[in-house]
């Protein structure tokens, strides 16, 4: 489950008409991989104002676990799942001072934090693989760097996402590729509020505002303490905006041969 892409989704559906739209509350249901996520949208004039989104639980595989990642050092970190199974790693932490080697979130340290971040991904799923007790789902793929220094006084953490382009090898720097999120991350948010709760930083009712790289935030709220498979975990809510970037036409013409699409070996 991706919540900025969630976000998206349902923007799309009601600014278009797809999903009938009315002024105030909208509430529907959009389907996950995962399972199912209610959607409530406040809108008004044909704009949705705000997307809501009740997410499935969230919980904590790992919490606070040394990590050796090569050609940066012994680090700790957190693997935790809230849509995706997330790394979990604080440049605030002392432990992990020297490795990242001054490190912040901020936009002049972005190819630093992408090629990092990939390198302690990479460390974090060989060493502390993990799997969804429901679902065949293994991790982790993504990391979430935290700071409990945000840049604005509203928000409560400050955080980027490290999202791979390709497959890590360690001997060749030239695979090491990666972007970062352009949200504050609404699954990242999620599993950052599970381990937040799971360090009795975050109960039930609280909000957690999560402010991104560029500087807007999502509203994260700790709906109630749930189990998934004995696992205790968070069902979380989080809440955002989105907004239409590009209207166009896709055409299949059936005298195409290649209508369907194409594949030439593993390029993706």
């Amino acid at each position: 489950m991706s919540g900025h892409n969630t976000i998206c989704v349902a923007t799309v559906l009601l600014e278009t008409g797809m999903v009938p739209m009315t002024n105030g509350l909208n509430i529907f249901k959009l389907e996950a991989p995962g399972g199912l996520v209610t959607i409530s949208a406040e809108c008004s004039a044909g704009k949705a104002l705000s997307i809501k989104i009740l997410n499935y639980p969230s919980f904590v595989h790992h919490l606070d676990v040394p990590v050796e990642v090569p050609h940066l050092g012994p680090m700790v970190a957190s693997v935790a799942y809230g849509g995706m199974h997330y790394a979990v790693v604080d440049v605030d932490d002392e432990r992990n001072a020297e490795a990242l080697g001054g490190v912040r979130i901020r936009r002049e340290d972005g190819k630093r934090l992408c090629r990092m971040g990939e390198m302690i991904k990479v460390a974090c799923r060989e060493q502390y693989p993990v799997n969804h007790p429901t679902l065949d789902y293994p991790g982790c793929d993504i990391l979430v760097f935290v700071s409990s220094n945000p840049t604005h006084s509203d928000a409560h953490g400050l955080n980027t996402v490290v999202m791979s382009n390709g497959d890590l090898d360690w001997e060749n720097e030239s695979t090491w590729t990666a972007m970062l999120d352009r949200s504050p991350c609404g699954s990242g948010t999620c599993a950052v509020m599970s381990v937040r709760h799971k360090r009795g930083l975050l109960g039930v009712g609280e909000t957690f505002v999560h402010e991104g790289i560029l500087g807007t935030t999502f509203e994260g709220k700790l709906e109630e303490e749930v189990e998934v498979a004995g696992i205790k975990g968070i069902r979380p809510s989080i809440m955002g905006k989105g907004w239409i970037t590009q209207i166009c036409q896709v055409v299949c013409d059936p005298t195409d041969p290649f209508s369907e699409g194409y594949q030439v070996g593993d390029i993706w």
